[in-house]
Protein backbone atom coordinates (compact mmCIF):
# COMPACT_ATOMS: atom_id res chain seq x y z
CA UNK A 1 0.00 0.00 0.00
CA UNK A 2 1.14 3.57 -1.15
CA UNK A 3 2.47 6.06 2.14
CA UNK A 4 -0.33 8.24 0.02
CA UNK A 5 -2.66 5.99 1.52
CA UNK A 6 -5.68 7.17 3.25
CA UNK A 7 -6.52 7.13 6.69
CA UNK A 8 -10.19 6.74 8.62
CA UNK A 9 -10.93 8.56 11.58
CA UNK A 10 -12.96 5.63 13.25
CA UNK A 11 -10.58 3.45 14.37
CA UNK A 12 -10.80 4.66 17.68
CA UNK A 13 -13.29 1.27 18.05
CA UNK A 14 -11.32 -1.13 16.82
CA UNK A 15 -10.26 -3.61 18.93
CA UNK A 16 -7.43 -5.13 17.11
CA UNK A 17 -4.83 -4.48 13.77
CA UNK A 18 -4.57 -6.76 10.93
CA UNK A 19 -0.99 -8.43 10.59
CA UNK A 20 -0.07 -8.10 6.40
CA UNK A 21 1.16 -11.25 6.69
CA UNK A 22 -0.94 -13.81 7.63
CA UNK A 23 -4.36 -11.89 7.68
CA UNK A 24 -4.71 -12.65 11.79
CA UNK A 25 -5.36 -9.90 14.25
CA UNK A 26 -3.44 -8.52 17.21
CA UNK A 27 -3.98 -6.76 19.93
CA UNK A 28 -2.67 -2.90 19.08
CA UNK A 29 0.21 -2.29 22.02
CA UNK A 30 -0.41 0.36 24.32
CA UNK A 31 2.07 1.59 26.83
CA UNK A 32 1.75 0.19 30.49
CA UNK A 33 0.96 2.42 33.14
CA UNK A 34 -0.15 0.18 35.57
CA UNK A 35 3.92 0.22 37.09
CA UNK A 36 4.73 3.58 36.16
CA UNK A 37 6.44 6.18 38.78
CA UNK A 38 4.68 9.39 40.39
CA UNK A 39 4.31 12.36 39.46
CA UNK A 40 5.44 13.17 42.74
CA UNK A 41 8.60 12.30 41.65
CA UNK A 42 9.12 15.92 39.81
CA UNK A 43 9.21 19.56 41.00
CA UNK A 44 7.08 21.95 39.24
CA UNK A 45 9.64 24.63 38.22
CA UNK A 46 7.10 27.22 35.93
CA UNK A 47 4.59 26.48 33.27
CA UNK A 48 5.45 26.55 29.92
CA UNK A 49 2.24 26.82 28.10
CA UNK A 50 -1.48 25.67 27.56
CA UNK A 51 -3.06 23.96 24.64
CA UNK A 52 -6.19 22.08 23.32
CA UNK A 53 -4.39 19.09 24.66
CA UNK A 54 -2.52 19.49 27.71
CA UNK A 55 -0.69 22.04 30.00
CA UNK A 56 2.73 21.82 30.16
CA UNK A 57 5.08 23.06 33.21
CA UNK A 58 8.89 22.78 33.26
CA UNK A 59 9.98 20.54 35.93
CA UNK A 60 12.96 18.93 37.79
CA UNK A 61 13.48 15.17 38.55
CA UNK A 62 14.06 15.23 42.36
CA UNK A 63 16.08 11.77 41.93
CA UNK A 64 18.56 13.01 38.78
CA UNK A 65 18.28 16.94 38.84
CA UNK A 66 17.25 16.76 35.58
CA UNK A 67 15.17 19.38 34.18
CA UNK A 68 12.51 18.07 31.57
CA UNK A 69 9.06 19.42 30.09
CA UNK A 70 5.91 17.25 31.93
CA UNK A 71 3.11 17.68 30.08
CA UNK A 72 -0.39 16.64 31.97
CA UNK A 73 -2.61 15.50 29.21
CA UNK A 74 -6.38 16.38 28.78
CA UNK A 75 -8.46 13.23 29.62
CA UNK A 76 -12.17 14.33 28.06
CA UNK A 77 -12.28 11.26 26.03
CA UNK A 78 -11.27 7.81 28.02
CA UNK A 79 -11.28 4.33 26.70
CA UNK A 80 -11.41 1.56 29.17
CA UNK A 81 -9.79 4.44 31.79
CA UNK A 82 -7.25 6.02 29.65
CA UNK A 83 -7.51 8.88 27.13
CA UNK A 84 -7.49 8.02 23.22
CA UNK A 85 -5.89 11.36 22.66
CA UNK A 86 -3.07 10.78 25.42
CA UNK A 87 -2.94 6.93 23.51
CA UNK A 88 -2.14 8.27 20.69
CA UNK A 89 0.66 10.83 21.39
CA UNK A 90 2.27 8.24 23.67
CA UNK A 91 2.50 5.86 21.00
CA UNK A 92 3.46 8.00 18.23
CA UNK A 93 6.28 9.49 20.23
CA UNK A 94 7.43 5.95 20.75
CA UNK A 95 7.03 5.17 17.13
CA UNK A 96 8.43 7.82 15.92
CA UNK A 97 11.91 8.30 17.80
CA UNK A 98 14.07 10.34 16.05
CA UNK A 99 16.87 12.90 16.83
CA UNK A 100 14.33 16.01 15.86
CA UNK A 101 11.48 14.32 17.49
CA UNK A 102 11.23 15.46 20.62
CA UNK A 103 11.91 12.76 23.21
CA UNK A 104 9.85 11.02 25.39
CA UNK A 105 11.41 9.59 28.91
CA UNK A 106 8.53 7.97 30.48
CA UNK A 107 4.96 8.42 31.46
CA UNK A 108 3.63 9.58 35.04
CA UNK A 109 0.63 9.20 36.52
CA UNK A 110 -1.29 11.01 40.00
CA UNK A 111 -3.31 10.07 42.35
CA UNK A 112 -5.27 8.31 39.67
CA UNK A 113 -4.82 6.63 36.12
CA UNK A 114 -6.59 9.49 34.80
CA UNK A 115 -4.07 11.85 35.91
CA UNK A 116 -1.38 10.77 32.77
CA UNK A 117 1.77 12.97 32.47
CA UNK A 118 4.46 12.24 30.16
CA UNK A 119 7.93 13.34 30.60
CA UNK A 120 9.76 14.72 27.70
CA UNK A 121 13.18 16.40 26.96
CA UNK A 122 13.30 20.27 27.90
CA UNK A 123 13.96 22.17 24.56
CA UNK A 124 14.27 25.94 25.08
CA UNK A 125 12.53 27.66 22.63
CA UNK A 126 9.78 27.22 20.16
CA UNK A 127 10.21 28.40 16.59
CA UNK A 128 7.01 30.72 16.54
CA UNK A 129 8.39 32.92 20.07
CA UNK A 130 11.87 32.70 18.36
CA UNK A 131 10.75 33.99 14.89
CA UNK A 132 8.55 36.99 17.30
CA UNK A 133 11.69 38.21 19.31
CA UNK A 134 14.14 38.34 16.74
CA UNK A 135 14.72 41.28 15.00
CA UNK A 136 15.42 39.99 11.38
CA UNK A 137 15.10 36.71 9.48
CA UNK A 138 16.09 34.00 9.94
CA UNK A 139 19.55 33.50 7.26
CA UNK A 140 18.97 31.61 4.00
CA UNK A 141 21.71 28.96 5.37
CA UNK A 142 19.90 28.76 8.53
CA UNK A 143 16.22 28.37 6.80
CA UNK A 144 17.98 25.34 5.09
CA UNK A 145 19.23 23.51 8.50
CA UNK A 146 15.94 24.08 9.83
CA UNK A 147 13.87 22.84 6.79
CA UNK A 148 16.08 20.08 6.47
CA UNK A 149 15.89 18.71 10.08
CA UNK A 150 11.89 19.60 9.74
CA UNK A 151 11.65 17.47 6.88
CA UNK A 152 13.59 14.59 8.32
CA UNK A 153 11.13 14.25 11.23
CA UNK A 154 8.34 14.79 9.15
CA UNK A 155 9.87 11.76 6.81
CA UNK A 156 10.63 9.48 9.72
CA UNK A 157 7.29 9.85 11.09
CA UNK A 158 5.53 8.88 7.64
CA UNK A 159 8.11 5.93 7.02
CA UNK A 160 6.59 4.58 10.35
CA UNK A 161 3.01 4.97 9.29
CA UNK A 162 2.17 8.19 11.78
CA UNK A 163 0.61 11.54 10.42
CA UNK A 164 1.14 14.16 13.05
CA UNK A 165 -1.79 16.82 11.77
CA UNK A 166 -0.69 20.01 13.50
CA UNK A 167 2.89 20.89 12.14
CA UNK A 168 3.19 24.64 12.85
CA UNK A 169 6.03 26.93 14.36
CA UNK A 170 5.02 26.62 17.73
CA UNK A 171 5.57 23.01 17.48
CA UNK A 172 8.70 22.94 16.62
CA UNK A 173 11.00 23.49 19.53
CA UNK A 174 14.61 24.70 19.14
CA UNK A 175 17.55 24.58 21.30
CA UNK A 176 20.65 26.73 21.40
CA UNK A 177 22.26 24.71 19.69
CA UNK A 178 20.65 24.62 16.68
CA UNK A 179 18.61 21.13 16.55
CA UNK A 180 14.91 21.40 16.75
CA UNK A 181 12.35 18.81 17.57
CA UNK A 182 9.01 17.92 16.40
CA UNK A 183 6.63 18.33 19.34
CA UNK A 184 2.63 17.80 20.31
CA UNK A 185 1.36 14.42 18.82
CA UNK A 186 -2.09 15.05 20.26
CA UNK A 187 -3.61 15.07 16.80
CA UNK A 188 -0.72 12.49 15.60
CA UNK A 189 -2.37 8.85 14.41
CA UNK A 190 -1.63 6.17 12.19
CA UNK A 191 -2.73 5.83 8.59
CA UNK A 192 -2.83 3.41 5.94
CA UNK A 193 -4.16 0.38 7.61
CA UNK A 194 -7.01 -1.92 6.17
CA UNK A 195 -9.04 -1.73 8.90
CA UNK A 196 -11.59 0.13 10.28
CA UNK A 197 -14.59 2.21 8.55
CA UNK A 198 -15.99 5.35 8.54
CA UNK A 199 -15.22 8.78 7.75
CA UNK A 200 -11.83 11.78 7.94
CA UNK A 201 -12.40 14.53 11.13
CA UNK A 202 -11.92 17.60 9.39
CA UNK A 203 -11.02 19.06 12.71
CA UNK A 204 -7.86 18.92 12.87
CA UNK A 205 -4.56 21.07 11.70
CA UNK A 206 -4.26 24.66 13.06
CA UNK A 207 -6.35 26.64 10.65
CA UNK A 208 -3.23 28.78 9.28
CA UNK A 209 -1.19 25.22 8.24
CA UNK A 210 -4.48 23.68 6.65
CA UNK A 211 -4.44 22.14 3.57
CA UNK A 212 -7.16 23.07 0.79
CA UNK A 213 -8.78 20.09 0.41
CA UNK A 214 -9.40 19.60 4.34
CA UNK A 215 -10.71 22.93 3.77
CA UNK A 216 -13.18 21.54 1.11
CA UNK A 217 -13.97 18.75 3.56
CA UNK A 218 -12.32 15.92 1.82
CA UNK A 219 -13.18 12.62 2.97
CA UNK A 220 -9.95 10.96 2.91
CA UNK A 221 -6.40 12.70 3.10
CA UNK A 222 -2.72 11.54 3.46
CA UNK A 223 0.88 12.66 4.28
CA UNK A 224 0.24 15.36 2.02
CA UNK A 225 -1.79 17.30 4.13
CA UNK A 226 1.76 17.56 6.71
CA UNK A 227 3.86 18.59 3.71
CA UNK A 228 1.27 21.60 2.94
CA UNK A 229 1.84 22.35 6.64
CA UNK A 230 5.59 22.08 6.13
CA UNK A 231 5.32 24.52 3.15
CA UNK A 232 3.52 27.25 5.42
CA UNK A 233 6.32 26.69 8.22
CA UNK A 234 8.82 27.02 4.90
CA UNK A 235 7.23 30.44 4.38
CA UNK A 236 7.29 31.33 7.76
CA UNK A 237 10.64 30.85 8.13
CA UNK A 238 11.10 33.24 4.93
CA UNK A 239 8.30 36.00 5.69
CA UNK A 240 9.09 36.04 9.69
CA UNK A 241 5.20 35.62 9.98
CA UNK A 242 2.48 33.35 9.22
CA UNK A 243 1.86 33.45 5.53
CA UNK A 244 -1.98 32.88 6.05
CA UNK A 245 -3.37 34.54 8.71
CA UNK A 246 -6.86 33.93 8.23
CA UNK A 247 -9.69 34.44 10.87
CA UNK A 248 -11.43 31.67 9.42
CA UNK A 249 -11.86 28.75 7.03
CA UNK A 250 -13.59 30.90 3.65
CA UNK A 251 -11.03 34.09 4.19
CA UNK A 252 -8.07 31.20 3.84
CA UNK A 253 -9.61 30.09 0.83
CA UNK A 254 -9.34 33.11 -0.62
CA UNK A 255 -5.69 33.82 0.34
CA UNK A 256 -4.63 30.85 -0.91
CA UNK A 257 -6.38 31.50 -4.38
CA UNK A 258 -4.24 34.70 -4.44
CA UNK A 259 -1.08 33.22 -3.57
CA UNK A 260 -1.73 29.68 -5.98
CA UNK A 261 -3.96 30.86 -8.63
CA UNK A 262 -7.81 29.39 -8.23
CA UNK A 263 -7.56 25.88 -9.07
CA UNK A 264 -7.80 24.11 -12.14
CA UNK A 265 -8.62 20.77 -13.90
CA UNK A 266 -5.12 20.46 -14.78
CA UNK A 267 -3.77 21.79 -11.15
CA UNK A 268 -6.40 19.83 -9.06
CA UNK A 269 -8.06 16.97 -11.15
CA UNK A 270 -9.76 16.15 -8.72
CA UNK A 271 -11.54 19.51 -7.42
CA UNK A 272 -14.90 19.09 -8.40
CA UNK A 273 -15.81 16.46 -6.22
CA UNK A 274 -14.55 18.05 -2.91
CA UNK A 275 -17.59 17.96 -1.14
CA UNK A 276 -17.77 21.90 -0.92
CA UNK A 277 -16.23 23.10 -4.17
CA UNK A 278 -19.73 23.40 -5.14
CA UNK A 279 -20.39 26.26 -2.81
CA UNK A 280 -17.57 28.43 -3.87
CA UNK A 281 -17.31 31.15 -6.64
CA UNK A 282 -13.75 31.38 -7.71
CA UNK A 283 -12.13 33.95 -8.49
CA UNK A 284 -11.18 34.94 -11.99
CA UNK A 285 -7.85 32.79 -13.33
CA UNK A 286 -4.93 34.31 -12.54
CA UNK A 287 -0.76 33.16 -12.36
CA UNK A 288 0.30 32.32 -9.09
CA UNK A 289 1.78 35.14 -6.93
CA UNK A 290 5.09 33.15 -5.66
CA UNK A 291 8.07 35.16 -7.11
CA UNK A 292 5.93 38.54 -6.00
CA UNK A 293 5.72 37.31 -2.34
CA UNK A 294 9.09 35.92 -1.57
CA UNK A 295 10.90 38.46 -3.99
CA UNK A 296 14.14 37.43 -2.00
CA UNK A 297 14.30 33.56 -2.37
CA UNK A 298 16.40 31.87 -5.20
CA UNK A 299 14.74 30.34 -7.95
CA UNK A 300 15.42 26.91 -6.61
CA UNK A 301 13.56 28.43 -3.00
CA UNK A 302 10.22 29.12 -5.03
CA UNK A 303 10.56 25.85 -6.63
CA UNK A 304 10.51 24.00 -3.13
CA UNK A 305 8.04 26.62 -2.10
CA UNK A 306 5.67 25.79 -4.70
CA UNK A 307 6.28 22.35 -4.59
CA UNK A 308 4.83 22.00 -1.29
CA UNK A 309 2.07 24.51 -1.45
CA UNK A 310 0.20 22.42 -4.46
CA UNK A 311 -3.29 22.45 -4.74
CA UNK A 312 -3.50 18.65 -5.71
CA UNK A 313 -2.26 16.17 -2.51
CA UNK A 314 -1.08 13.15 -5.18
CA UNK A 315 1.23 16.00 -6.65
CA UNK A 316 2.59 17.73 -3.62
CA UNK A 317 5.97 16.83 -2.98
CA UNK A 318 7.05 13.83 -0.50
CA UNK A 319 9.62 14.90 2.54
CA UNK A 320 11.62 12.12 0.87
CA UNK A 321 11.60 14.13 -2.44
CA UNK A 322 11.90 17.60 -0.52
CA UNK A 323 15.08 16.55 1.41
CA UNK A 324 17.03 15.55 -2.17
CA UNK A 325 15.92 19.42 -3.78
CA UNK A 326 18.47 21.31 -5.41
CA UNK A 327 17.57 24.29 -2.87
CA UNK A 328 19.70 22.45 -0.16
CA UNK A 329 22.90 22.06 -2.26
CA UNK A 330 23.24 25.69 -4.03
CA UNK A 331 24.93 28.76 -2.32
CA UNK A 332 24.43 29.42 0.73
CA UNK A 333 24.65 25.99 1.71
CA UNK A 334 23.02 24.81 5.33
CA UNK A 335 24.77 26.21 8.74
CA UNK A 336 26.03 24.09 10.93
CA UNK A 337 24.04 23.69 14.11
CA UNK A 338 26.32 24.37 16.17
CA UNK A 339 26.90 27.86 14.65
CA UNK A 340 23.24 29.28 15.62
CA UNK A 341 23.27 32.16 18.00
CA UNK A 342 21.36 31.84 21.07
CA UNK A 343 18.30 33.59 22.24
CA UNK A 344 16.85 34.08 26.19
CA UNK A 345 14.68 31.07 26.67
CA UNK A 346 11.09 32.04 27.57
CA UNK A 347 9.96 28.87 28.72
CA UNK A 348 13.00 28.91 31.26
CA UNK A 349 11.96 31.67 32.05
CA UNK A 350 14.40 33.80 31.22
CA UNK A 351 13.02 37.15 30.73
CA UNK A 352 13.49 39.24 26.78
CA UNK A 353 13.80 42.73 26.03
CA UNK A 354 10.24 43.75 24.23
CA UNK A 355 7.89 40.52 24.93
CA UNK A 356 4.96 40.45 22.54
CA UNK A 357 2.77 37.89 21.05
CA UNK A 358 0.83 37.93 17.63
CA UNK A 359 -2.75 36.14 17.75
CA UNK A 360 -2.89 32.44 17.74
CA UNK A 361 -4.05 30.40 14.97
CA UNK A 362 -7.37 29.34 16.08
CA UNK A 363 -7.90 25.72 17.00
CA UNK A 364 -9.81 23.26 14.97
CA UNK A 365 -12.30 22.56 18.29
CA UNK A 366 -12.84 24.96 20.84
CA UNK A 367 -11.34 23.85 24.05
CA UNK A 368 -11.93 24.21 27.76
CA UNK A 369 -8.90 25.05 29.93
CA UNK A 370 -7.61 23.06 32.18
CA UNK A 371 -7.38 24.82 35.83
CA UNK A 372 -7.16 21.47 38.23
CA UNK A 373 -3.60 21.11 38.22
CA UNK A 374 -2.70 21.51 41.83
CA UNK A 375 -1.24 17.77 42.62
CA UNK A 376 2.10 19.86 41.75
CA UNK A 377 1.52 22.48 44.41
Amino acid sequence: MSKRAAIDDDDDQRPAKRRATDGAYTRTKHPSITSARSVYCYERLNQIEEGSYGVVFRARDKQTGDIVALKKLKLDEEKNGFPITALREVNALMACRHDNVVGIREVVVGDTLTQVFVVMDFIEHDLKSLLTMMPSPFLQSEIKTLMLQLLSAVGHCHSRWILHRDLKTSNLLMNNRGTIKVADFGLARRYGDPVGVGGLTQLVVTLWYRAPEILLGASTYSTAVDMWSVGCIFAELVLKEPLFQAKGEMELLSMIFKLLGPPTSNSWPEYDSLPLAKTLSLPSPQPPQFRQKFPYLSAAGIDLMMSLLTYDPERRITAEEALQHSYFTESPLPKHPDLFGSFPSVAAGEKRRKPYSPSAPARAADYKLLHEFDILE
